[in-house]
Parts: structure tokens; sequence; C-alpha cells
């Protein structure tokens, strides 16, 4: 169908309608359904869960707390420092406060804890957080101190804190690892994936990891949970500290907070690849080659290659 040029002018300059009334009503429905099958609060309640890129900026705002003179702003001068931490840290607490109200009020739905006891657990998970800053930044001191010592194309300690995506991964899981064990687990989830969508390193914050710990290169690096790494621990891209099987409840739900992936102790060396699953204990100053499929333990100072891994079968499934 053919039509003239002032009628193709016209259609080209009008403003297209896109139905948008009987789309937002559609939304709304299915908004209101989903609501009503989790039982959630009204239509015109207000948000009822944290903000992923609230939490994006709090990261970084703690993250230039942290480290003032290398994550803080371009203009920041030395005799500045404390007024920027102090400052800075105020308003990012403060900003925490506020998604952990949302997370314990969310949570609230099945303990039925009222809004004043959400309100003092809130303030005293957020005080015990500021607390451990300190504490957090003397680990994180240990993490870039291995991954300069452990990479000879490091040139100094300032360049694997401005530019290692494994040492920005831990930055971020020694936030959220905190988070973790004070109680906001959902909190510290988003602290996680936000690394983990920056850097291609998964790592869960309930996972114990110990100081001196380096990720190299780090694209395509999980570790679950429940793993527990000791100290000065080197991982290489690519390696999964994974769960070999999901235990199930007499219902067949899945078992959530079971001890279910690897233990590595102090000083071990996984190469690129590895894949290790199951409860399993890599011990001290162990060495894992590249692409290893690994589920039993091997005692301290094993050296485990391709050529003397024997064979084994994974069964009844394997996951993260």
């Amino acid at each position: 169908m053919s039509v003239d040029a002032n009628a193709a002018d016209q259609l080209v300059h009008a403003r297209p309608d896109w139905d948008l009334d009987a789309v937002v009503t559609g939304l709304r429905e299915a908004r209101q359904r989903w609501r009503r099958a989790q039982g959630r609060a009204s239509e015109f309640g207000g948000r009822d869960l944290p903000s992923r890129e609230a939490l994006k900026e709090i990261v970084s705002a703690l993250c230039g707390a942290l480290f003032p003179m290398r994550l803080g702003p371009a203009d920041l001068r030395q005799q500045s420092e404390d007024f920027y931490v102090g400052h800075t840290l105020d308003a990012a607490l403060s900003s925490l406060l506020h998604q952990l109200r949302l997370e314990l009020g969310y949570a609230s739905r099945q303990s039925g804890v009222g809004a004043a006891q959400i309100e003092l657990d809130a303030i005293s998970v957020v005080r015990d957080f500021a607390a451990a800053l300190p504490g957090i930044r003397r680990v994180l001191d240990t993490d870039v101190e291995a991954a300069f010592r452990g990479d000879p194309a490091a040139r100094s300690v300032d360049e694997v804190l401005l530019c290692y995506p494994g040492v920005l991964a831990v930055i971020h899981h020694r936030i959220a690892h905190q988070l973790y064990r004070l109680g906001a687990p959902l909190l510290a989830r988003l602290v996680a994936e936000i690394a983990h969508s920056e850097t291609g390193i998964d790592i869960h914050p309930g996972a114990q990891i110990g100081a001196g710990f380096f990720i190299d290169h780090g694209t395509g690096v999980v570790i679950g949970e429940t793993a527990v790494i000791g100290e000065r621990v080197r991982l290489y891209q690519a390696v999964t500290l994974g769960a070999k099987r999901f235990d199930k409840d007499e219902q067949g739900a899945l078992q959530k907070g079971l001890p279910r992936h690897p233990v590595v102790e102090d000083d071990v060396v996984i190469y690129a690849g590895a894949t290790i699953l199951g409860r399993v204990t890599i011990g001290r100053a162990s060495s894992i080659g590249g692409n290893i499929w690994l589920t039993r333990s091997v005692p301290p100072g094993s050296h485990v290659s391709q050529a003397l891994s024997r064979q084994e079968t994974l069964k009844d499934g394997a996951g993260i």
C-alpha cells in the first residue's frame, strides 16, 4: 500500500501511540496478582525492599572511607582525610541504616517483630558495623600486600588496589561478610552481587576467608556460602569452590545452611579452572593444578595435577 508524500510526512512527525493506558493497567494487574500471592502489603504501601542502587552508592563511599587517598575523591588532600572520612561515613552509615530498616521490616513479616524493635536492631547493627571498619581495613591491607607479592607484574601496592578486580571483589566481600555476620544477609548479598557484576567474581557473603587472600585475574571465580578459606590462600581465574550435592528434607525441599562447600587451609594455591566440590578439606600448603576436578580431601602438602588426579564421578547433581 502506497501513501502520498504529505501523509508520509505526517506519519514521520506524528507522536507514536503506544497504548500506554492498557500497558500500565496490565502491569498493575500483574503486580497485584503477585503481591496477593506473596502476602505483600497493599498496592499503595511504600518501598519494602532495599535498593541495589543505594547499596552501590554506600559501598562506593565505604571504599573511599577505607582508602581515602586511593579510592576517595580525586582532589582529596591528606590534610583533609579525617574530615572527608568522617563526613563520608556519617552519610554512608545513615543511608545504610535506612536500607537495613527495609530489610529487617521485610523479614518481620515472618517473625512478627514490631517497628520499635526493628529500629533498635537496625541501629545496633550499623553501630557494630561501623566499629568493625578499622579491623576490615587492617585485613584488607594484608590482602593488598598478598596481591602485590603474588603477582610479578604488579609494580606497587597502589597499582593492585586501583586496578586489580580480585582486590575490588575482596574489598566488597569483607564489607558484605561483616553485614552477613551481623544479621543483614540481604544487604550483604546485594553488596556481593555488585562486585560480581563489576568483576565476574562471585563470592557468597557467608564464605569465611582469612587474611592475605589473593585472587589473580579472577574472572569466573565462584566461592560458595559455607566455604572456609584459611590465611595466605591464592586462587586463579575460573576456580570453583562449590557444592557436590544439595541435601533435601522429608518434603523434598532443599535444606539450607548446611556445610556443603570446601575447607581450604592456610597457604594453599589453586590454579586456573580447578573445580573443588563438597565439604572436602584441602590441606595446608597444598597446590591444586589447573583444570582439576576434585571431590575428595587431600592431606597437607599435597600437589595435585591432572596426571595424578584420579577419575571421579559426580553423583546427585552439583552446584554452588
